[in-house]
């Protein structure tokens, strides 16, 4: 059998239906891998007072710096002279635009996931008062929809690299790199 095929609305639904209730306190690590922990809950669509609680870890490599030589490259796998040109004052120019890439890794071996008979405000409370007290920094509760999870998911992690990068390239300027 073939998947449901998903609309763009889907997508915007999903998106716009991701609320973090519980934001990591830590940011992905400038030097480092990261591993941040979610729990993802979302409503059963069929069913009356049933909620899923995904629990697994999203993966973190260390950011990557693209100087302006190597995306003013990128930029030119297709393109003409003026590409050419605009590619060569970047080079010449473009100090100050370093880029960093994210890398993730999303496991799905890591995930679990249990459900639960209860109201998802019910839920939510209870999994956000486990997490704090748990106290892990680099923990997030998500609630999201939930056959489109993963996009819910995804929505977390550009959120998270919006919220690191400000920060990693304070780092990466204080040690010089960039």
């Amino acid at each position: 059998m073939v998947g449901k095929m998903w609309s763009e609305d889907n997508f915007q639904y999903a998106i716009e239906n991701t609320e973090v209730i519980v934001v990591p306190q830590g940011r992905i690590a400038t030097f480092g891998h990261t591993s941040f922990r979610f729990y993802l809950i979302s409503e059963l669509m069929d069913q009356v007072n049933e909620v899923r609680v995904r629990n697994g870890r999203i993966h973190a490599e260390r950011p990557q710096i693209l100087t302006p030589d190597h995306y003013a490259r990128l930029l030119l796998e297709g393109f003409g002279e003026k590409a050419q040109r605009f590619a060569e004052h970047l080079r010449d120019h473009g100090q100050k635009f370093a880029v960093l890439r994210y890398g993730f890794q999303f496991r799905k071996t890591d995930v679990t996931e249990r459900t639960v008979r209860d109201t998802i405000s019910s839920v939510v409370a209870q999994t956000k008062a486990q997490v704090e007290r748990a106290d892990d920094p680099l923990s997030a509760v998500i609630q999201g929809v939930d056959d489109a999870w993963e996009v819910c998911l995804l929505k977390f992690t550009i959120d998270l690299i919006e919220r690191s990068s400000g920060g990693n390239l304070d780092d990466l300027r204080r040690r010089g790199i960039v």
